[in-house]
């Protein structure tokens, strides 16, 4: 009897306000080479708050893989997802054989003490997405209408219908009261955005646990706004960037996926 030889487990976490499920295209791709799993929704366990840094949100994260697993699994993170998977795997370098950031830079150095400073004093920036978050729409009549308006939305032009559908179908809930709701709240979205960690610049000073790897997209703000250098020294040689803006995974899931697995065999035989 032939036994399928076993995938090796692929462990994701989605960035702030898109559930797992908007990236089911992705993972389609990673499926060939990897056993995907993720947690459906983070920063909405009531046993983990968002909190300054996202320590707890690490915390959970890092929880999550010692109940779920024997051995230890690849990590994959897109945007705070990545932020998360560093947390956990510097907490639990037994459970971790790598890091794959997707777009999660380091804040670090000046910028750091300058996020500091805007969180004691409770300053917006005008550039800060809590800007938007926090009025974004969040109810429609119905599934259909929730589609139509991110379909008309610039923003979301560059997504393939499906991831859209996708998105749609993971991040919108029946109401209580009639019609559909955003499933990761207004108020969650923009608490994460107001807490984004400042002290990981500290991660870049010493040798990290496991080998850690970062794909960007070459179009992200994101990443202009962060700077990269931090980044650059955390994961040396494993850094690269593909096409697209900060939402790569959404907007050209196969190449992604594709950059994924490289960046992966890379790290992994690098060890």
């Amino acid at each position: 009897m032939n036994h399928q030889p076993t995938l090796p487990i692929l462990h994701f976490a989605h960035a702030n306000s898109y559930p797992a499920g908007t990236y089911g295209m992705f993972f389609d791709q990673l499926r060939a080479h990897y056993d995907v799993r993720a947690l459906p929704m983070h920063a909405h366990n009531p046993r983990y708050p968002v909190d300054d840094g996202w320590r707890k949100l690490g915390k959970e994260l890092g929880e999550e893989l010692a109940q779920r697993y024997s051995e230890p699994v690849i990590l994959v993170g897109h945007s705070m997802g990545g932020i998360l998977s560093l947390l956990a795997g510097r907490k639990r370098p037994d459970l971790v054989r790598c890091v794959v950031l997707l777009d999660s830079p380091i804040v670090a150095g000046w910028r750091a003490s300058t996020l500091r400073l805007l969180k004691l004093l409770r300053i917006e920036s005008k550039h800060s997405p809590s800007v938007a978050s926090s009025r974004r729409r969040n109810a429609w009549p119905d599934m259909e209408a929730a589609y139509q308006h991110y379909a008309a939305k610039a923003m979301f032009a560059a997504w393939p219908e499906r991831v859209l559908r996708d998105y749609v179908a993971h991040g919108v809930e029946p109401a209580p009261s009639g019609g559909v709701k955003l499933r990761f709240t207004r108020e969650t979205e923009t608490a994460v955005y107001r807490t984004i960690p400042h002290h990981l610049g500290a991660l870049t000073r010493r040798q990290y646990p496991v080998p850690v790897g970062f794909v960007g997209g070459v179009d992200s703000v994101e990443c202009r706004l962060a700077g990269l250098d931090a980044t650059k020294r955390l994961v040396g040689k494993h850094f690269r960037q593909i096409p697209g803006g900060h939402l790569f995974p959404m907007e050209a899931p196969e190449a992604a996926a594709q950059a994924t697995h490289e960046m992966i065999r890379g790290l992994l035989a690098g060890k």
